[in-house]
C-alpha cells in the first residue's frame, strides 16, 4: 500500500470523485492513514506544506535601483564630465545631488511587507492527522498528500483536501471565496459536479477558467486556512503548498505585475524630452564653438552648465515632499498610503471595483424582517449590535415571542460583550431575541436540551429535542427546528396562528411561498422555524432523530441579509458625481449583490463571473460599461476585469479584504485593502483603510486630484523654467552672447533650489481649485504635456528667454559690461520667475484679482523670492557664491521692467484664450465647465 499513495493520474478535480476512489488514488484509508514511513518519503521528495518565500533585495540592490531614473543617470554623468574638465566643485555638488534623490526614494519607499510571505504566515502551525492508525498532532508543514487530516470547529483547515465525512460540518470561506455565511460542507458529490467540471484541469480541486465549480461551490472540499466554524469532519489531502487554492493565490500575486503611477509615467517622458532638447542644443554649442575656435575645456563647461539646467533636481524632492504631506493628510482620515506615488493615481481614478462584503456592506448578517402565518415584522438596527427594535407592520398577535422561539432554543451561538461566538448566522438570529425582549439565558434554562439534530447541508435544517410543559399542563419533548425556509416547509402540518394551531393548507403554503420568493429576490436569505410536542414516553434520543422532524408548525420565516454599511451609499453617490463608476464585486450570488447594489445605487446589470470570463473579449470589452455586479467571483475573475477596465482606458482601484481579492488588489493601479481584512490584501495593496470605510476613498480620491492638480501646477512652472534655460543657452550660443554660457552652474543651481523649490512646495500645497470633484477623470495616458500646456510654456518660454538675453546685450552694449548685463538677466530671471508661480496657478484665469493672493504659502515665497533677488547682487557673499556683481537701481528697474512686461504678455495670452474657449462653447477634454481658478 505504501508504494501507491502517489495518485495515478486522475482524470478528474478531486470534489468530482466520491470518497473512495479519492483515498483509493492515494492508496489510504482513511481509518488508518498513511504509513509513518511513506509520509516522511513524501515529505522529502514534494517538499513541506508551505508557499515560497518572496526573497527581499538587498540594501545595496536597492540604493542602486534609485539610479534608474532618467534624471539620475543624466546627472551622474554631468559629475563624470566635470571632474572630467576640472570642475571638481560642480562635480561634488551634483553627486551629494544624486545621493540626496537617492536617500529620500530609499526613505519614501516605506515599509512593504511581501504579499507571499503574509500568505505563509497566515498558515496554522500544527494539524491533527492519522498515520498508522494513530492521531497524532504535527506541524501542519509537514502534510503530504494522502494523509488523513481531522477537524473540528475552531481549527484551521491546514490544506486542501476531499472531506470523506462530516458531521454538521460548516467552514467559513469568506476570506478564500467571499461568500458572506459559512460554507455547509459534507463527503457527497456536489449537485452538477461531473458536467460542470467535464472541462476543469485533472487533479486540481477545480478552476472556473477551464468550466468548473468555484471553490465556493465544491460542498465537499476543504481550502487551506479557512476556519471550521460548526461540526467536525476527516479529509483526504490533496494539495499541500503551491498547489492548493492558496497556492494558486500566491502565484498569481508573484506573477502580477505592480503598475507604475501616472505621475512617474509623465515625469520620466518629461526628462527625456527635455534631456533630447539639451542635447540638440549641446551640439549646436559645440558646433558653433568649433567654428568660433573655442577651447574645448571651455565648450564642456558651458556643456555642464546647460545639463545642470535642463535636469530638474529640485523635482523629485519637492514632488516627494509635497506627497509625503498628502499621505500624512490621508492618514490623518484613516487611510493609510504604503506607496506614495499612489497619492496622485488615486486622483486618477475612474473606476472602483469594490468587494461587497465587509467592505460596501457590514459583513455582520441581521435580521430585518419575520414574517409569521398572522403577523409580519420589520426589525431595526443592523449587525450584531443590540440596539433596534421589532415593529409589527401587520397584523394583532399580542407578542413576537413564540414566532421567534425555535431561533434561539436551536442554536449554538452565545452572544459575549457584544461579539457572536459561533455561527454568525446563529448570533444574527440570538441579536434578533433579544430586539424581541426575551432573556435567552433564561429561557434557555427553562427548556433544558435533551438531543440535537445537527445541521446537515443534505436536509438543511437544525432541531433540538427540549424538556417543556404541553398546553395542558403535562410534561412534552419540545422539538424545536430552524433551517432553510424551503426544508423546514416542506416537513410542516401546521401553523402558529395568533396564538393558535391551524391547519397548513393551501392558502397558507402559498402565502409563505410568496413570502420566501419576494424575501429572496430582495437579496435576503429566508430561514424558517418549526416546533412539535412529542410523548416523552414516544421518544428516544438515540433514535432517529431527523424522523421526528415531520408533521412541524411552522411559527415563522425570517429575512436576513448582511446590510449595507450607511455612509457606503453616500460614498457611491459622491463617487458618481464625480464620474467614478463603482462596480460590486462578490463571491456572493448574483440575485444578493444584486440587491444590495440597488440599495447603494450601484446602477447597472449582474452577471456571474464565470459568465464574465467566458465571453470573447470584445464583447468583454463592449458590455463592461453596462455591468455593475459581477458574483460568485474567483480570484481570476476579479483580475480579469481590472485588465479589461484598464484595456478600455480606465484607471481602476480594486478594493478588498480576503485572500481572494490579493491578486486584483495587485493588478488595480490602485490596490485599496481594508484595514480588518487579511494580512494577504493589506500587503497586496497601495492603501489601506484604517476604518474598513468605503467612504474614506472619496476622500483619498478628492485629496489625489487636489494632489495632481496642484503638481500639474508645479510641472507647468518646472517646465518654463527648464524651456527658458534650454532657449536661453541655445540663443546665447547662437548668437554669441556671454560667450554660450549665460548662466553659471552655481547660477542655475541657485535658481532650481532657491527659487524653483520654494515656489514648488507653494505650488503643491496650494487650495483646491474650485469644481475640482466635478471634472471628469483624467483618461488613462494623458500626458502632462497637453497642447495648451506646451503653447504656454513655448510662448512663455520665448519671451522669457528674449528678456534674458537682451538684457545680457543691454548690459554689454550700453553698460559697458557682460557681468552687469548677466546680473542684471539673473536678476530679471527670479523676478520673472515671482509673476510666472502665480500665472501657473490656472490656465486661463487672470491674476489681476484679489483671489490670487489667498495662499499665504504663495505670498510668503513671493516675498522671500523678490528680497533674494535683491540680495544676490548687494552682497557680498552672494556675488563671491554666484559670481554676480553689483548693479544700481537704475539697473535693477531694468531687471524689474523684464517682469512687468512678461506679466502683460502672459495676461494678454489668457485673455485669448478664454475667449478661444468661450467661443468653442465646450469645456477642456476630461473636465466639467468649472470655473479654471485656483
Amino acid at each position: 500500500m505504501a508504494g501507491a499513495s502517489e495518485p495515478r493520474g486522475p482524470e478528474a478535480p478531486w470534489y468530482e470523485r466520491d470518497a473512495a476512489e479519492t483515498a483509493a488514488a492515494f492508496g489510504v484509508d482513511p481509518a488508518v492513514g498513511l504509513p509513518a514511513a511513506r509520509a516522511a518519503e513524501l515529505l522529502a521528495e514534494r517538499g513541506p506544506n508551505a508557499l515560497p518565500e518572496e526573497k527581499s533585495l538587498p540594501a545595496w540592490r536597492r540604493f542602486l535601483d534609485q539610479y534608474r531614473s532618467y534624471m539620475q543617470i543624466i546627472l551622474v554623468v554631468a559629475a563624470v564630465v566635470s571632474l572630467a574638465v576640472g570642475e571638481w566643485s560642480t562635480a561634488v555638488l551634483l553627486a551629494l545631488l544624486t545621493l540626496l534623490n537617492a536617500v529620500v526614494g530609499l526613505r519614501q519607499e516605506g515599509k512593504a511587507e511581501s504579499a507571499m510571505n503574509a500568505l505563509k504566515s497566515m498558515m496554522k502551525a500544527t494539524a491533527r492527522v492519522r498515520r498508522d492508525g494513530t492521531e497524532s498532532e504535527i506541524p501542519a508543514e509537514q502534510l503530504v498528500p494522502g494523509d488523513v487530516v481531522l477537524i473540528a470547529a475552531g481549527d484551521q483547515v491546514p490544506a486542501d483536501g476531499r472531506i470523506v465525512s462530516a458531521n454538521a460540518l460548516q467552514i467559513d470561506e469568506s476570506a478564500l471565496t467571499g461568500e458572506s455565511v459559512p460554507s455547509a460542507k459534507d463527503a457527497g458529490t456536489p449537485a452538477g459536479a461531473a458536467s460542470a467540471g467535464s472541462g476543469a484541469a485533472s487533479g486540481g480541486s477545480g478552476g472556473t477558467a477551464s468550466g468548473g465549480l468555484s471553490p465556493g461551490e465544491q460542498s465537499n472540499m476543504a481550502f487551506m486556512n479557512t476556519p471550521v466554524t460548526h461540526g467536525s469532519g476527516v479529509l483526504v489531502v490533496t494539495g499541500t503548498g503551491a498547489d492548493t487554492e492558496l497556492g494558486k493565490i500566491s502565484g498569481m500575486l508573484s506573477a502580477t505585475r505592480k503598475e507604475e503611477s501616472p505621475l512617474t509615467r509623465q515625469l520620466n517622458s518629461l526628462t527625456l524630452w527635455i534631456a533630447g532638447a539639451a542635447g540638440l542644443t549641446m551640439i549646436v554649442m559645440f558646433a558653433l564653438g568649433r567654428t568660433r575656435g573655442q577651447a574645448w575645456d571651455i565648450l564642456f563647461v558651458s556643456a555642464v552648465s546647460l545639463a545642470i539646467a535642463a535636469i530638474p533636481e529640485a523635482l523629485p524632492t519637492v514632488t516627494q515632499v509635497i506627497l509625503s504631506v498628502g499621505s500624512l493628510n490621508l492618514a490623518k482620515r484613516n487611510a493609510i498610503v504604503k506607496e506614495l506615488p499612489s497619492v496622485e493615481t488615486l486622483g486618477f481614478t475612474s473606476a472602483i471595483n469594490s468587494d461587497k462584503t465587509g467592505t460596501l456592506t457590514m459583513n455582520q448578517m441581521t435580521a430585518v424582517e419575520v414574517v409569521s402565518p398572522s403577523d409580519r415584522y420589520t426589525v431595526s438596527g443592523t449587525g450584531y449590535g443590540l440596539e433596534g427594535r421589532i415593529h409589527r407592520a401587520a397584523g394583532s398577535t399580542a407578542s413576537v415571542e413564540d414566532a421567534v422561539l425555535p431561533f434561539l432554543v436551536a442554536n449554538d451561538a452565545r452572544l459575549v460583550d457584544g461579539r457572536v461566538v459561533g455561527d454568525p448566522t446563529e448570533g444574527a438570529l440570538l441579536v434578533l431575541g433579544h430586539k424581541a425582549g426575551l432573556d435567552i439565558e433564561a429561557t434557555r434554562e427553562r427548556l433544558p436540551r435533551l438531543a440535537t439534530l445537527p445541521f446537515d447541508p443534505g436536509y438543511k435544517l437544525m432541531a433540538t429535542f427540549n424538556s417543556a410543559t404541553g398546553d395542558d399542563g403535562r410534561p412534552v419533548v419540545r422539538v424545536f427546528v430552524k433551517g432553510a425556509a424551503p426544508a423546514v416547509l416542506e416537513r410542516t402540518a401546521s401553523a402558529l396562528s395568533e396564538g393558535r394551531t391551524v391547519p397548513w393548507d393551501e392558502q397558507l403554503s402559498g402565502r409563505a411561498a410568496e413570502a420566501v420568493t419576494r424575501m429572496g429576490g430582495e437579496g435576503r436569505r429566508v430561514m424558517a422555524a418549526a416546533t412539535r410536542d412529542l410523548d416523552p414516553g414516544d421518544f428516544d434520543e438515540d433514535g432517529d432523530l431527523l424522523g421526528y422532524a415531520t408533521g412541524l408548525r411552522m411559527t415563522s420565516l425570517v429575512g436576513m441579509v448582511d446590510p449595507p454599511r450607511e455612509e457606503s451609499r453616500a460614498a457611491v453617490a459622491a463617487a458618481q458625481d464625480a464620474h467614478i463608476r463603482v462596480r460590486m464585486v462578490t463571491g456572493d450570488d448574483v440575485t444578493t449583490g444584486a440587491a444590495i447594489a440597488r440599495q447603494l445605487g450601484i446602477p447597472g446589470e449582474a452577471v456571474l463571473g464565470a459568465e464574465f470570463a467566458a465571453l470573447p473579449e470584445a464583447e468583454r470589452l463592449d458590455r463592461i460599461d453596462r455591468i455593475g455586479v459581477v458574483g460568485r467571483v474567483a480570484p481570476e475573475h476579479k483580475v480579469l476585469l481590472a485588465e479589461v477596465l484598464k484595456r478600455k482606458g480606465e484607471v481602476v482601484a480594486m478594493t478588498g479584504d480576503g485572500v481572494n481579492d490579493a491578486p486584483a488588489i495587485k493588478a488595480a493601479d490602485i490596490g485599496i485593502a481594508m484595514g480588518s481584512g487579511t494580512d494577504v490584501a493589506k500587503n497586496a495593496g497601495r492603501m489601506i483603510l484604517s476604518d474598513d470605510n468605503f467612504a474614506t476613498i472619496v476622500y483619498a480620491v478628492e485629496e489625489g486630484r487636489k494632489l495632481y492638480d496642484n503638481l500639474t501646477k508645479y510641472i507647468r512652472f518646472v517646465l518654463l523654467l527648464l524651456v527658458t534655460f534650454v532657449l536661453t543657452f541655445l540663443g546665447a550660443a547662437v548668437l554669441n552672447i556671454a560667450a554660450g554660457e549665460p548662466f553659471t552652474p552655481a547660477q542655475v543651481l541657485w535658481i532650481h533650489f532657491v527659487v524653483n523649490a520654494p515656489f514648488g512646495f507653494a505650488l503643491g500645497f496650494d487650495r483646491e481649485s474650485p469644481g475640482l470633484m466635478r471634472r471628469r477623470p483624467r483618461p488613462r495616458g494623458e500626458s502632462v504635456l497637453t497642447g495648451p500646456l506646451l503653447l504656454t510654456v513655448g510662448l512663455s518660454g520665448l519671451a522669457l528667454t528674449a528678456l534674458l538675453l537682451g538684457l545680457i546685450k543691454l548690459g554689454e552694449a550700453h553698460f559697458g559690461s557682460t557681468a552687469t548685463g548677466s546680473s542684471m538677466a539673473f536678476t530679471a530671471f527670479a523676478l520673472c520667475l515671482i509673476v510666472a508661480a502665480f500665472e501657473c496657478r490656472s490656465e486661463t484665469a487672470s491674476v489681476l484679482r484679489t483671489s490670487t493672493f489667498d495662499s499665504k504659502q504663495m505670498n510668503w515665497a513671493a516675498l522671500a523670492e523678490f528680497v533674494l533677488a535683491v540680495l544676490v547682487t548687494q552682497l557680498d557673499g552672494f556675488r563671491r557664491i554666484l559670481g554676480t556683481t553689483r548693479i544700481d537701481l537704475r539697473e535693477f528697474g531694468w531687471a524689474l521692467l523684464a517682469a512687468l512686461v512678461l506679466l502683460v504678455a502672459w495676461e494678454l495670452g489668457k485673455l485669448i484664450a478664454r475667449r478661444v474657449r468661450a467661443g468653442a462653447g465646450a469645456p477642456a477634454a476630461g473636465k466639467e465647465a468649472v470655473p479654471d481658478v485656483a
